[in-house]
């Protein structure tokens, strides 16, 4: 770790490596949250100023509580293709595995490859019992990340505010159907 980046582990997965946020991801985090096919769902668009108190938001769920959302850098590239990962803000409905991509990470299977390390780093490591998802009902493409990760759809759920008007769906599963369903994917 430098100064630069957030305190915690680093994954790698066959085309990723999964870090803790670092300074150097701003300017495409900063992209992904003003471009509007990649936002929104996670915030919808914003400036730089508001991205980097989200940024800094990961940070210090990083420092103060040791788990975070991990940036996903792709190896071929080194550029940094969005946040996954585990993370649970006060008030959240559950322990959260999340997700939110760079528009020039989607459809490259980037997001199944991250999430499945990343919910064997939620059981396996931190030791969480269960997993959800909040996804947007309009949220396809999350949607079938989450049906494909073996997580099933529980129902409706209200956010924390500011977000409590945001219409969410809670997917999630237990570590024992992560067991059964683990065994069924490849990363």
């Amino acid at each position: 770790m430098t100064l630069s980046q957030a305190p915690g582990p680093t994954l790698e997965t066959a085309r990723l490596i999964l870090r803790p946020t670092a300074l150097e991801d701003f300017p495409r985090w900063a992209e992904t949250m003003e471009n509007p096919a990649s936002s929104q769902y996670i915030g919808g668009p914003m400036g730089p100023a508001a991205s980097w108190r989200g940024m800094m938001t990961m940070v210090g769920s990083w420092t103060l509580t040791g788990v975070g959302m991990f940036s996903l850098i792709e190896k071929s590239s080194g550029l940094w293709m969005g946040r996954i990962g585990p993370w649970k803000p006060h008030g959240w409905p559950g322990n959260e595995v999340g997700w939110g991509l760079h528009i020039d990470g989607m459809g490259k299977g980037y997001g199944l490859e991250a999430a499945v390390a990343t919910m064997d780093y939620a059981f396996d490591v931190i030791g969480w019992d269960d997993v959800i998802h909040c996804i947007d009902p309009d949220n396809h493409p999350s949607a079938a990340l989450a049906r494909r990760l073996g997580s099933v759809l529980i129902g409706p759920t209200e956010l924390p505010p500011p977000y409590q008007d945001v219409p969410s769906n809670k997917w999630g599963q237990d570590r024992a159907a992560w067991k059964i369903n683990r065994a069924t994917l490849v990363g």
